[in-house]
């Protein structure tokens, strides 16, 4: 196990109702004028944004909004948003919805403290040291942006998605009611499942020894997501399922599984300029590309491909040929991502064979490499989008 440091200090409100608290948490971490960031119009529909408000006016705490944020949330909100605090003197952003919303809120958060443009912090130009406060009220189980320290942000110039984190920028609390993921349609909920698989996987192959501990918690997480999404696929106002996945969702991404040992990211890499170049959904996007990424790279480490298929899995360990156990193990990955409606293959995203080049030269690798557990070169990255083919 590597040595490490983990610092996680959100503060977190569990449970039915506790959105009715949040004007009493934001008092509590001291903030007195509040920008709240949301997005589309369920929000406002299911009243939430509504109680939302009743709760900071009980409180006698200044507001002001800015909703519209999109899935692959985009800078052109962000530069309104920074616009807005810097006016108004905000000093405390509430995201109110899923993981683009809280995404934007953190980036807004980090920009609304610097002079220049937020998006030198992305492109790795420029390291910014703190931001405003922000808090989440949770509505979609999926990005774990409610506990991390990351966000991920679309540029409309190139349309590249790029990430930036810290832990200056990690929630100073965040609201977690499951009742307001029941209302979610299917295939954003089998999305959010793929998205909080990814994120362990991302963790869990790796290069690191002895990791036994933070092993068996990601398999725990990965167990988990898989017995709750039929379950709220089948009854969307499941309660207790809907529960143990927000949950799972928020330990899948806030590094308690990845804590002491090396992580990879290069499935969210490639994914990334996926959703960039054909707006798909970031889980499903993660469903065609992490198949493809495992086959191409197995055979690094098969064992680890193949205590993933028969702890995960269950299946059975061939000690003759451990490969043909690690290809089970993928494919009933992939079975598992068909039976909750996700795609696997590029057809069934949309995307296509002749923008392979576009895709490999928007991630900008050059002679770089990307990735740990396997370092892929340009020549890489091409060959597993063509297997995702």
């Amino acid at each position: 196990m590597n040595n490490f440091n983990f610092y996680s200090p959100t503060y977190f409100v569990f449970g039915k109702e506790r959105e009715n608290e949040a004007g009493k948490f934001v008092k509590r971490f001291a903030g007195t004028r509040v920008l709240i960031h949301f997005g589309s119009g369920s929000v406002q529909k299911s009243g939430l944004l509504d109680r939302v408000k009743a709760s900071l006016l009980a409180e006698n705490i200044y507001f002001t909004e800015l909703g519209g944020v999109v899935p692959n949330p985009r800078s052109g909100l962000v530069y309104t948003g920074i616009e807005i605090c810097k006016r108004e003197k905000i000093d405390f952003i509430l995201a109110v919805g899923g993981g683009s919303a809280i995404d934007s809120a953190k980036a807004i958060a980090v920009g609304a403290l610097y002079d220049g443009d937020f998006w030198d912090f992305y492109e790795g130009k420029h390291q910014a040291k703190n931001a405003l406060a922000v808090a989440t009220i949770l509505t979609i189980s999926a990005a774990g942006s409610e506990g991390s320290s990351g966000s991920v942000i679309t540029h409309e110039n190139g349309m590249l998605k790029r990430a930036y984190g810290g832990d200056f920028m990690r929630p100073v609390f965040s609201i977690l009611n499951p009742e307001l993921t029941c209302s979610l349609p299917a295939y954003q909920t089998a999305c959010g499942s793929t998205d909080m698989m990814a994120h362990v996987m991302e963790r869990y192959f790796t290069n690191t020894k002895d990791v036994e501990i933070t092993d068996r918690l990601s398999e725990a997480i990965l167990l988990t997501v898989i017995k709750e999404t039929p379950k709220a696929l089948a009854n969307p106002n499941d309660y207790e399922a809907r529960a143990n996945l927000m949950w799972a969702g928020m330990v899948a991404h806030n590094d308690t599984c990845g804590v002491g040992r090396d992580s990879d990211w290069s499935s969210h890499q490639m994914e990334h300029e996926l959703s960039g170049l054909y707006d798909v959904a970031h889980g499903a996007g993660l469903a065609v590309m992490f198949p493809a990424w495992m086959k191409y790279v197995m055979n690094h480490d098969i064992m680890r491909f193949a205590q993933f298929a028969v702890r995960v899995w269950g299946c059975e360990m061939n000690f003759q040929h451990p490969e043909k156990t690690a290809l089970q193990g993928i494919e009933r990955y992939e079975q598992f991502m068909t039976s909750i409606g996700m795609p696997i293959r590029f057809s069934q995203l949309g995307a296509k064979a002749e923008d392979i080049p576009i895709l490999v030269k928007t991630m900008g690798l050059g002679n770089r490499t990307q990735g740990s557990f396997v370092k892929l070169t340009e020549g890489d990255i091409r060959k597993i989008y063509e297997l995702a083919v």
